[in-house]
């Protein structure tokens, strides 16, 4: 299997730089060292929480309990595995999945706010107000899968699915 691997990196690149734009609630360029368990977490990341706090501790030296992110990128991409980029994608669009029961192409806004609260207690309402607000960028009140309609684009329902006709 012939494996690009410039274009791995980009794939993890972009999934990095989304998650924390999705955490960079007031777009100041920097995240809540406090969230990085969480954002690791919510991208299926398994981690070492020695390890992680190292590595937060290095990329914060002076503690300011903040992280850019170029500083996030290095503590994430410490614990994304080569391969992991594409499975990590596929990880998140089965989530999706199966919180779009309908086959929408879509989650409500609420319904991501809930799954949020669920991941970390530690989200105030503001907090999750802000995430929501960062990803319905056009107040529609639903969340698709990277603009991509969602069913069809993971083949989940087979190539005779009505809605491929």
């Amino acid at each position: 299997m012939s494996c690009d691997r410039g274009e791995d990196d980009d794939q993890k690149m972009e999934i990095i730089r989304k998650a924390f734009q999705m955490f960079d609630t007031t777009k100041s360029g920097f995240i809540d060292t406090l969230k990085i368990s969480t954002i690791l977490t919510s991208m299926g990341q398994p981690y070492d929480k020695t390890e992680l706090q190292t590595l937060i501790a290095d990329n914060d030296p002076e503690q300011t309990g903040k992280v850019n992110i170029d500083g996030f990128s290095r503590i994430a991409g410490h614990f994304l595995e080569e391969e992991d980029a594409e499975a990590m994608q596929q990880e998140l669009k089965e989530a999706f999945r199966l919180y779009d029961r309908e086959g929408n192409g879509y989650i409500t806004t609420s319904t991501l706010k809930e799954i949020l609260a669920a991941l970390d207690d530690k989200l105030s309402n503001a907090d999750l107000d802000g995430i929501i607000a960062e990803i319905d960028t056009d107040g529609s009140g639903t969340v698709d899968f990277d603009g991509e309609e969602f069913p069809l684009s993971s083949g989940i329902y087979g190539d005779d699915d009505w809605r491929l006709n």
